[in-house]
């Protein structure tokens, strides 16, 4: 990237405006207005200074120059956040090299391991009563406790003052000897026979502090876990789905007498379908009474509130951890979701789907709403939480048996919401993700299938534009979802149910290479509102449903997505777009206290040692989530470094000549107003392990960062 910046634009005209002699700089109506706000802040010394599109507009005196090595942003970078792993599965299979096995095989990391493990039956044993080794002689393990300490175990760490994390929270550590800490939770006591023996200890008062504020949450301070005996019954088919298998049974029959009557074969009926409207109408009538009725209607499921004071963290694959939307929930989100699971994969009892299921107490309270939420019908806030779960699938039987599994074994959901957005080309090709988008059909059968078997869990759609950028057809699609297509129709089965609907603002082509188109959403709104009064008239004139058949009492919720990068961006979608709530995606991971900004209505800017707070907040609940020891350290720091990615784009405010910042804007190379600043603006992954080991430590000798591979936000080249 050239050294731009605002003293050069002068310099640098643009060739079209020249050749052609029109202002091809000039903004659309929207983006316009939305420059005009803080347009005092572009004064300068009395003239206007232009801002050029895709370039963070930086004051002159924190510019520098080019620096020997090139960084240049990755072309999948953001594609990332939504399905990376999925990614790497498809380009694994169009490449020529050998498979291996599991999901992320091209994903790397090294290993963060001991030199050689401690048998698990000394784990959490003091050193003269260990457990019985069932396989004796033949264990690969050690099983001597100051020969694993002393060899094989690296150092202790010395961050957060030497005490691990993971027992200052809870006053217990669940990795026992193996935790990089171990010397803040162990004594060497004194025995009866004189010996000196190695003792784990536990802090009663920390336990008692830890205790659980949320009476669904595990000793872990989790909510959502499955037990391995479940998975296990999943996995060998043991635990069954009927109401999913019997639905889809019923849809199947349905289907076929559905297509007889739509296209005629062997209907004498449709011969008559020219003949005057009351016999058409008598016709429908007996056609509907040649339908068997469903097994399981919608049963009356909780009601949700989406307002202003709502903004919702996006399902996030990789990047949507539980530390992270932990962080996220504690800095203001008010609604968040897994990374996004497989159907498939889920009924089958898979472990790394499941795991993505479990949420932290901190998202099972109720989120913060305003007096509005009390005017909502049936809403009771009490009730309410801040965890979704997220899935995705081709078939409507596999989602259904997901969604059934889902209801009872996690009932602890906020909603179940359908992706049918990701753009991923494995999954676009098997016809899970946007490629429901072009079947309205099918995703209508799914997500009634859905609203069948997820008992009192409202389910939830995410959806984008298309997936051609000149042929947007969701609004085509949103009319469908709210009213119910020419099936539903003919059945008088009502509409699917769809309880909310996210429109992501760009087509599945386009990815992340232009702007959110936040003119398409807020026309999609203005009719999702046009539909929800319809629906009042059809059920109050014509067919008269019962009531546990329409989501929310009728009405269907609407949420935007994409590009939300401020205070002034959401406050501009809520009055201007006229969705009900922002979900926020990339904008959260750049900078996660987004939604404090929001709450409080005013930019933020947070100081280098603030945000280094925030990389430390990650740490501790990564250790807390996937342990202390040796490998849950290697797998947090991985995780952070992937959020360090997004998190180097971020240009503090104070550095800005203009606003309101922009989510696409790059920045050119800078120096920040302090060593540190400047640290965590840089673009080199090399410098990113380096905060990581602020916080744990030097990186094992065979841990791996990949710079360029697409999980990271920039690819180093030369």
């Amino acid at each position: 990237m050239d050294n731009m910046g605002p003293q050069n634009l002068e310099a640098e005209p643009v060739k079209p405006d020249l050749t052609n002699g029109a202002d091809k700089s000039e903004e659309p109506p929207m983006k316009k207005a939305r420059l005009e706000e803080p347009a005092p802040s572009e004064q300068q010394n009395g003239q206007t200074t232009d801002r050029k599109k895709g370039v963070a507009p930086i004051k002159a005196e924190f510019l520098i120059e080019k620096p020997k090595y090139i960084l240049t942003a990755s072309t999948n970078a953001d594609d990332a956040a939504e399905a990376a792993a999925y990614d790497d599965r498809d380009n694994e299979k169009k490449g020529k090299k050998q498979k291996t096995k599991g999901q992320n095989k091209n994903r790397s990391f090294g290993s963060s391991k001991d030199a050689k493990g401690l048998c698990a039956s000394r784990t959490y044993a003091s050193e003269f009563s260990p457990e019985e080794c069932q396989f004796g002689e033949k264990c690969r393990f050690e099983h001597d406790l100051r020969v694993y300490l002393k060899q094989h175990k690296r150092e202790d760490l010395t961050t957060f003052n030497g005490i691990c994390p993971v027992f200052d929270a809870r006053g217990k550590c669940s990795t026992g000897w193996k935790c990089r800490f171990v010397g803040s939770h162990m004594i060497e006591r004194d025995t009866v026979d004189g010996r000196k023996e190695l003792v784990l200890v536990e802090d009663e008062e920390r336990k008692k502090k830890a205790q659980s504020v949320v009476p669904i949450a595990d000793e872990d301070n989790c909510i959502n876990n499955t037990t391995m005996e479940q998975k296990a019954d999943l996995a060998k088919r043991r635990r069954g789905t009927p109401r999913a298998d019997k639905l889809g049974d019923w849809i199947d029959e349905v289907s076929k007498q559905l297509e007889l009557h739509l296209h005629g074969r062997g209907q004498k009926e449709d011969e008559q379908a020219d003949n005057a409207e009351s016999k058409e109408k008598e016709e429908k009538e007996e056609q509907r009474a040649t339908y068997t009725e469903p097994p399981f209607l919608p049963s009356e499921k909780r009601r949700l509130y989406f307002g202003p004071e709502t903004p919702a963290l996006a399902p996030l694959t990789t990047q949507g951890n539980l530390p992270f939307r932990r962080l996220a929930v504690e800095l203001g989100a008010q609604l968040t979701y897994s990374e996004m699971a497989l159907s498939m994969p889920l009924f089958q009892g898979h472990k790394p789907e499941w795991a993505l299921m479990r949420a932290h107490e901190s998202e099972a309270l109720p989120p913060t709403v305003s007096s509005r939420a009390s005017v909502v019908q049936g809403y009771d806030n009490s009730k309410d939480m801040k965890f979704g779960a997220q899935i995705a699938g081709n078939k409507y039987r596999y989602v259904m048996k997901a969604t059934e599994v889902l209801s009872a074994l996690t009932p602890n959901l906020r909603v179940i919401d359908l992706n049918c957005g990701c753009p991923i080309d494995l999954l676009y090709r098997e016809g899970s993700g946007s490629a429901l988008l072009d079947m309205p059909a099918k995703l209508e059968k799914m997500l009634r299938g859905m609203n069948t078997v997820s008992e009192q869990i409202p389910i939830t759609v995410k959806i984008r534009t298309g997936t051609k950028d000149n042929s947007p057809n969701a609004q085509k699609l949103v009319e469908r979802l709210v009213l119910g297509g020419h099936e539903a129709n003919i059945l008088n089965c009502g509409p699917a149910g769809v309880a909310a609907v996210t429109l992501h603002g760009r087509s599945r082509q386009q990815r992340y290479t232009k702007e959110a188109n936040w003119e398409y959403i807020s026309e999609t709104a203005a009719l999702i509102k046009r539909l929800n009064e319809k629906s009042d008239e059809i059920t109050d004139t014509i067919r008269e449903p019962e009531e546990r058949m329409r989501p929310n009492g009728g009405k269907t919720w609407f949420l935007g997505n994409g590009d939300c990068y401020s205070h002034f961006d959401h406050e501009n979608h809520i009055k201007h777009a006229g969705v009900d709530s922002v979900m926020i995606g990339r904008g959260a991971l750049v900078k996660p206290w987004l939604f404090e900004e929001i709450q409080a209505g005013q930019y933020l800017d947070k100081s280098a040692s603030e945000r280094l707070s925030y990389i430390e907040k990650f740490a501790r609940y990564g250790m807390e989530c996937w342990g202390s020891d040796e490998y849950g350290i290697g797998t947090t720091r991985r995780f952070l470094l992937e959020w360090l990615s997004f998190t180097c784009r971020y240009v503090p405010i104070g550095l800005l000549e203009h606003l309101p910042p922009r989510m696409n804007d790059r920045p050119p190379y800078y120096r920040g107003r302090n060593d540190l600043e400047t640290l965590m603006a840089s673009n080199s992954y090399k410098d990113w392990i380096k905060l990581s080991e602020m916080f744990l430590g030097p990186a094992h000798k065979d841990f791996k960062f990949d710079p360029k591979h697409k999980s990271n936000a920039y690819e180093a080249e030369g």
